[in-house]
């Protein structure tokens, strides 16, 4: 019997009471999931699980209450708004045991819908720009269905699956959706460079997305012989790449090859990695876990926050109680540049938001989450400096970052700092 069917005839295959895992990233099948939607009428109580996904996630509406529910690994722009605790909540997981949730069956998968490259010659698809979660996804789920897309690029390590371990193939064509790189601000090409000062030559790095990362990888052309392993990386990255500061010599663990769990970025990115010998994507498990991170010199975990208090706690997944992203990979970075020889854990932010509020802060805002402790905390860098917290007592660690939030903010973090101690 022919695998190939219609989105249509491939979500029938979906039911009540299931739990669907929902590729993520760039590589969200977006036929498959508008496909499920217009099958909501028959459909009660279906769970739909995953990362951040591209599209409009049309099935988290209030309107769709009755036939779906959403568990957010990680919650992104297109849920933030459907947030509410109940349909659409949020679960908290290290990155690097999400994996281990699906196989282990403490969240056990009836179905998975993935997105994959055509098969090759001796049956294998790619997973693509996102193997991250979706190896364990497809490894553990009792019917896997696949939106099969040529623009879907070939990457090399653990995201081949052969088409034997498909139940239902669905080809359709479509572009990946492209996430362009911003324009550094002044303050963020101002951290760039702090951080620069922080990155020794043959270090390993880990980045994520955004003006931030970005900032700093533009400022590590004059580097040499850095590696990379990351859980994800973008646009940023090809130029050191191709210039040849990124050559992952280094390396203990892979050397030669830029390692990471999926790739987000424009088009060109996705070229770059299609078939490329030295880029390899892994389960995020492998790829996350410390003691495979640590392995690698020189470890330099560069990540971002929402805010941070004066003992150096570190909240990076909420605004308050409103969770507007995820706990993430950062703690698995952190303690794995923490116990990597000569490693450098860094948490980078503007000294205030876009909208001026302080981001150094007393204390954090009720309901905030602490994603990184003051116990793991150690480099600090706003465009005003950068501190090592590593070794410093409470009131040590509360002058250095007073010294780089914004001037302006500087007054009344030494005020109410005292008036706490009092």
């Amino acid at each position: 019997m022919s695998k190939l069917c219609s989105a249509e005839q491939a979500v029938n295959h979906v039911n009540s009471n299931q739990r669907v895992f929902v590729h993520g990233g760039v590589a969200t099948p977006t036929a498959l999931v508008d496909a499920l939607v217009q099958e909501s009428s028959r459909l009660h109580n279906v769970e739909l699980i995953h990362l951040h996904t591209s599209g409009d996630a049309a099935y988290g509406k209030p309107e769709y209450a009755r036939s779906f529910r959403v568990a957010n690994l990680f919650v992104g722009h297109n849920m933030r708004h459907q947030l509410d605790g109940d349909r659409v909540d949020y679960l908290p997981c290290f990155l690097s045991e999400i994996p281990q949730l699906f196989r282990s069956g403490r969240r056990a998968l009836d179905v998975a819908l993935v997105q994959v490259s055509p098969p090759d010659k001796r049956g294998y698809c790619s997973l693509g720009v996102s193997v991250d979660v979706a190896r364990a996804a497809v490894d553990s789920s009792k019917i896997v269905i696949a939106q099969v897309n040529r623009h879907m690029p070939r990457v090399h390590g653990d995201g081949f699956v052969h088409i034997d371990q498909l139940d239902w193939l669905v080809e359709h064509d479509e572009p990946l959706p492209e996430v362009p790189a911003t324009v550094p601000s002044d303050e963020e090409q101002a951290i760039g460079h702090h951080a620069a000062e922080l990155v020794e030559d043959g270090a390993t790095l880990q980045m994520g997305i955004g003006a931030v990362p970005d900032a700093v990888l533009a400022s590590l052309k004059g580097h040499r012989h850095l590696g990379v392993h990351t859980e994800m990386w973008s646009d940023g990255l090809l130029p050191l790449l191709e210039c040849g500061a990124v050559d992952n010599s280094q390396k203990v663990i892979h050397p030669g090859r830029t390692v990471s769990g999926f790739v987000v970025g424009t088009r060109r990115v996705y070229d770059y990695i299609d078939d490329n010998p030295t880029i390899t994507q892994y389960d995020i498990g492998y790829v996350n876990r410390v003691s495979v991170i640590n392995r690698n010199p020189k470890v330099t975990a560069i990540n971002s926050a929402v805010e941070i208090d004066l003992t150096g706690q570190v909240c990076a997944d909420s605004i308050g109680h409103r969770v507007i992203s995820g706990v993430g990979g950062q703690m698995d970075f952190i303690r794995g540049a923490m116990t990597s020889e000569r490693g450098k854990p860094i948490i980078a932010l503007t000294s205030r938001t876009k909208k001026g509020a302080p981001r150094i802060v007393p204390t954090l805002r009720p309901g905030a989450g602490v994603v990184t402790t003051r116990a793991h905390v150690r480099f600090i860098i706003t465009e005003n400096g950068a501190v090592d917290l590593y070794g410093k007592t409470l009131n040590e660690r509360a002058q250095l970052l007073i010294s780089i939030a914004h001037p302006d903010d500087q007054e009344a973090l030494e005020r109410a700092w005292y008036e706490t101690r009092a």
